[in-house]
């Protein structure tokens, strides 16, 4: 036990510090854009109110995941392609998506009754196809497995790189779109009414996200990768009142978390690198909670005492 933590402590150190190898920086490197990009985009998305949309979103890859590796497995002996997985993750995830729209418009069952169904079915649907998997004599059963919680220990170089660069595209996205996505989420009636098509934006900002979620598969798992896109706003939301401010502070807090998270996976054998990211995210929610200057518990308390000393 002794040598387990004389040894870690110092892995942690070198992982932090990017000195524990290119690949593991590259990793790092990857979860810190990750992390920033959902701690953004999640922003938009919580102040619009459709966090339990990204929740059901990222259940909906599974089957996506399962399907694309049974075919790529098929057809190459190898399914651990990961711009093919990642395509059949988004394929579900569409269709889960038009699911709920469909459930909701057509019948008289509301939003969250539409969400808890189809993330259930379609990850119902994504366990039994990673059963079937199991059972196929190919290569990387165990890897497929890896997305439900986050597996970076055994990430390709290249599959590395591919994240990395799509999480700087969707971050690119999102500057550009920012002031779009801020109108809509505070006043959707006075931006149609300047002309900003508010269905588009909408199908945009879900658009980003689910791209932040695909990418994310790998790093945090679809279990916990909403997480990601959830905690780091509800945290900065302590911080400030002003959505500029709170979307860099939610991709800061996002950014720390996927790199010390990662860090963590890399230094430890065996640790899962999605339920340390989202213990990080957690931590600053509850540093923020407490301490917060705009609505944390201790300045709150403090405010009042000084309001009742003064009257």
């Amino acid at each position: 036990m002794t040598t387990l933590a004389t040894d870690f402590g110092p892995a942690v150190f070198a992982a932090l510090s990017f000195q524990a190898g290119y690949n593991s920086t590259l990793v790092s490197i990857g979860a810190a854009l990750l992390g920033a990009n959902a701690g953004a985009i999640g922003t938009f998305v919580t102040l619009r109110r459709r966090a339990l949309v990204s929740d059901a979103m990222s259940h909906a890859t599974l089957p996506g995941l399962a399907i694309a590796f049974i075919v790529m497995a098929l057809a190459t002996g190898d399914g651990r392609f990961l711009p093919g997985l990642m395509l059949g993750a988004v394929g579900t995830a569409v269709l889960g998506l038009l699911a709920i729209d469909a459930i909701t418009r057509n019948t008289r069952l509301d939003e969250d009754v539409a969400i808890g169904a189809v993330l259930s079915t379609f990850f119902g649907a994504g366990v039994v196809l990673l059963t079937v998997i199991q059972s196929m004599d190919v290569g990387g059963q165990a890897g497929i497995a890896g997305f439900l919680l986050g597996a970076t220990a055994g990430m390709r170089l290249v599959e590395a790189q591919t994240i990395a660069l799509s999480a700087c595209v969707a971050g690119l996205l999102i500057m550009a779109l920012r002031r779009s996505f801020t109108l809509v989420c505070f006043d959707p009636t006075f931006a149609a009414a300047t002309g900003v098509n508010v269905r588009r934006v909408d199908l945009l900002m879900i658009g980003i996200l689910l791209v932040v979620i695909v990418i994310g598969l790998q790093v945090a798992g679809l279990v916990l990768v909403v997480a990601l896109a959830i905690i780091p706003p509800v945290a900065a939301r302590f911080w400030t009142d002003r959505v500029g401010t709170m979307t860099l502070i939610a991709a800061g807090m996002g950014a720390v978390s996927g790199h010390v998270g990662a860090a963590l996976s890399a230094a430890g054998p065996g640790l899962p690198t999605g339920p340390l990211i989202v213990l990080t995210g957690t931590a600053f929610f509850v540093v923020s909670l407490l301490f917060g200057p705009a609505r944390g518990l201790f300045p709150a308390f403090v405010r009042r005492r000084t309001e009742e000393a003064v009257g």
